[in-house]
């Protein structure tokens, strides 16, 4: 196990714990997005597939960023997502996809807060970004739902 890095910034423990949460999220999300772009199907799956491919892209992106920032303030990289649900329809996809995004949407804003509260604006501006691709991720599924 690698070694926990001494940092210049200061944070709290729950803040830690919090980037942690959220790398095991974006793990989830990039996992089980791709899953879902590998197994689409019919015309409506061929339509949406390279929209899940994309966003898992971006998800894993996101998951590099808040390891590398949880690295820097001395924390260790959370390598285990949290459960990946693929659904069978992509009615069922979107749903659950709606749902994640909308816990990430929620969590993001509490990491902003408490990173805010420890004075780690680095962390906050980070995450103020992450949360603007994760409420368009939203709005993308949100928006694919209503056509189906």
């Amino acid at each position: 196990m690698p070694e926990k890095r001494d940092s210049v910034t200061k944070v709290s423990s729950k803040l830690l714990d919090m980037l942690n949460e959220a790398i095991a999220r974006e793990l989830q999300v990039s996992i089980q997005y791709m899953w879902q772009h590998v197994q689409w199907g019919g015309v409506k799956g061929f339509a949406v597939q390279s929209e899940f491919k994309s966003i898992a892209m971006q998800e894993m992106k996101h998951a590099e960023a808040i390891a590398e920032r949880l690295y820097y303030l001395g924390g260790i990289p959370s390598t285990r997502p949290t459960p990946i649900n693929v659904g069978n329809t992509i009615k069922e996809r979107l749903e659950q996809d709606i749902k994640d995004e909308a816990g990430a949407i929620t969590l993001y804003k509490q990491i902003i807060e408490v990173a805010n509260q420890d004075k780690d604006s680095t962390t906050a501006f980070l995450f103020q970004d992450i949360l603007k691709a994760e409420e368009a991720h939203h709005d993308t599924f949100t928006t694919m739902l209503e056509d189906l």
